[in-house]
């Protein structure tokens, strides 16, 4: 049960005025002349009503009521514009701290009046009619067990347009992108704007510590605008301690404002911080997701010692599987991680910042982005990470094998076959020492070469940490993994083919030119195969199933973004020599004599066919890499998704 200790207007202000005429406007006469306003220092709050007039305000209609305060939309006269006007008692430092903040996604104060004779505030902002997430919460509610989407959102603001006799915005971008969300992407959606909302305060030294759905307004186009800093505190205001006029609302309080609040425990105001405002975010938006609040605080719960110490005990533990289970059946993985991170008991364990908060909510909503990092419990990448060694071992191995199997028919067929028998033996000997000597050492270097992309991605699964250097140097070999083992391999096809020259020549004596040509031609095409087809066997299963795993989440780093987009400029080199493979097999056949030819030409065709094949199976990994590669980018540039570059309409004024 929600119960606030100290309770504030539920619709506060915000959004920008239509301009509109509105039914329900009293006439400047008859609120000249219907009322007046209370005069007398005695007067009470309670006393202003709609139809009188308070200083330079016309006030029009109720938006909503508390204990201290009360809110209305009114006609300035002196600017001819509608606002959202506050009366309050003359306490508090909510304008000057509204005052500092300037962001599309905090409701924009004007100024503020001093009433002396009334004893009362009066803080004029700008007016949202979109009603506040609580009603989309009640909405949401009513329609649980129907298909739900942005149009949910979109559905409560209209109704609250209609009740304030407001017309529903028409060819809206934002509203449109809006509608096509799923509710988890909506949830996405809101919550990195309230993120960088609670970003900016909290770099003016602002602390909300009151976020509940009624303190978010929404504007027709649905763009949520954070409200009624009644209650936070300024760091940057003189003379305002932390504890003053401390309070918020109990169903949404971090386990440290319930600390600071309970009279037996340590914690104070002082200690709060903007992970506090973080912690109440994400029991907002869970709610909102599900429904249902993550805390199943008794309904009777109230301000006393006991049942705060009860919601703070369940606080302080983590979200257990039976809560985790009220989440809808399409909520991205990365979401729930996102609002579990948002809800972790201890503030060290939650996101820093609004900023971070921020990104995260963007990455839920890049559909390829989010399931690289966090794959779906059913994807496939999930269950080929623990075999990283044989697919590699094969990505790398089954390619160059096959080269080596044209390679010695090519070569066994023009050239070893033409030795003497004791010629043909003493090359075999050679080679069986070569091999020997050369298939472990290239298996030692290999191992090295894989070593941190397959084991620091294991050792992550398992719950192993690793320290940011440690990590960074693991993201870079196993980005840079593809290009090292097609050097390794391309080198040892070269120095096999003049190592096989050397030993041709100690076996034979005398080796005709044409051995030579017949050498190098089978060299470049087997080197071709040994460049391209690993390269993308290779850094598609790391990119798409290894590389994720090493990014910490929240990460930004220029380094990474850098090789990302080196990969991606390198991967379309590595595509053009795929291409190039049946190409200079055949343009190789041409230069053999008839007869030559005609011994060949079986390989040859194979070749052919099975290099167009695998060129085809080569194209289509580049166009997944090609993505993967981006969305990665976006991931570590900080760069918004497809579905996060709605900003919404900025600050505007009605004159």
């Amino acid at each position: 049960m929600d119960r606030t200790v100290r309770s504030t207007p539920e619709a506060t202000v915000a959004a920008v005025p239509t301009g509109r005429a509105h039914p329900r406007i009293l006439s400047p006469e008859r609120i000249d002349d219907e009322r007046t306003s209370p005069s007398g220092a005695s007067a009470a709050m309670g006393d202003i009503d709609v139809g009188q007039r308070i200083d330079d305000f016309d006030l029009i209609m109720a938006l909503g009521r508390g204990a201290f305060a009360r809110v209305f939309l009114a006609r300035q006269r002196s600017m001819h514009r509608l606002v959202a006007v506050k009366i309050s008692h003359d306490h508090g430092t909510e304008p000057q701290t509204m005052a500092q903040l300037d962001h599309d996604y905090i409701v924009r104060v004007f100024d503020q009046r001093q009433l002396e004779d009334l004893r009362v505030k009066l803080l004029y902002m700008q007016y949202v009619p979109g009603g506040t997430l609580l009603a989309v919460l009640h909405r949401n509610r009513r329609s649980a067990r129907e298909p739900r989407g942005g149009q949910v959102l979109l559905d409560a603001i209209d109704e609250a347009l209609e009740s304030k006799g407001e017309i529903r915005p028409t060819d809206s971008s934002v509203r449109a992108e809006i509608a096509a969300l799923s509710w988890p992407e909506t949830i996405a959606w809101l919550g990195t704007r309230l993120a960088e909302a609670l970003d900016h305060a909290s770099r003016q030294g602002v602390i909300h510590r009151d976020i509940k759905p009624a303190n978010v307004l929404l504007t027709a186009d649905g763009v949520p605008k954070l409200t009624d800093f009644n209650i936070s505190f300024s760091d940057r205001i003189a003379g305002v301690s932390p504890v003053a006029y401390f309070g918020g609302s109990l169903a949404y309080m971090s386990p440290e404002q319930l600390a600071a609040r309970h009279p037996g425990m340590a914690g104070t105001a002082a200690d709060l911080d903007t992970r506090s405002d973080i912690f109440a975010l994400g029991v907002m938006l869970w709610e909102l997701l599900t429904g249902r609040r993550p805390f199943r605080d008794a309904i009777d719960a109230d301000e006393s010692d006991a049942s705060l110490g009860t919601m703070l005990d369940l606080r302080r533990r983590r979200i257990d599987s039976q809560v985790e289970a009220d989440l809808p059946l399409d909520c991205p993985a990365t979401l729930r991680r996102v609002l579990l991170t948002c809800l972790e008991p201890a503030p060290r364990d939650r996101w820093q910042t609004g900023a971070d908060l921020a990104q995260q909510f963007e990455l839920c909503l890049d559909p390829r982005a989010r399931d690289l990092v966090d794959p779906p419990p059913d994807s496939w990448r999930l269950r080929l990470r623990p075999w990283a060694a044989p697919i590699l071992a094969a990505g790398i191995l089954v390619p160059n094998a096959l080269a080596g199997l044209y390679n010695y028919t090519h070569n066994r067929t023009l050239i070893v076959s033409k030795l003497s028998p004791l010629a043909q033996e003493h090359f075999g000997q050679i080679q069986l020492a070569i091999t020997v000597i050369a298939f472990p050492l290239m298996a030692v270097v290999l191992a090295r070469l894989c070593r941190r992309p397959i084991l620091v991605p294991r050792a992550l699964v398992r719950g192993r940490t690793f320290d940011a250097s440690a990590l960074a140097r693991a993201r870079t070999d196993t980005l840079l993994l593809g290009d090292r083992v097609v050097v390794l391999f391309f080198a040892a096809w070269w120095i096999a083919t003049a190592v096989n020259l050397i030993a041709m020549r100690i076996a034979a004596g005398a080796v005709p030119r044409g051995s030579y040509v017949h050498f190098l031609a089978s060299t470049v095409v087997c080197g071709a195969i040994a460049v391209a087809y690993p390269f993308f066997l290779v850094s598609f299963y790391v990119v798409r199933c290894l590389y994720p795993v090493l990014l910490p989440h929240g990460i930004i780093s220029g380094d990474d973004a850098r090789r990302l987009r080196g990969l991606d400029r390198r991967s379309t080199r590595y595509l053009a020599v795929a291409a190039s493979v049946p190409l200079v097999a055949i343009a190789g056949a041409t230069f053999l004599p008839a007869a030559e030819l005609g011994a060949i030409v079986v390989p040859i065709r194979v070749l052919c066919l099975g290099a167009i094949a695998a060129f085809i199976a080569a194209y289509w990994m580049f166009r997944q890499l090609e993505q993967d590669l981006r969305a990665l980018e976006r991931v570590v540039a900080g760069e918004p998704g497809p579905l996060s570059t709605i900003r919404g309409p900025t600050h505007t004024a009605l004159s």
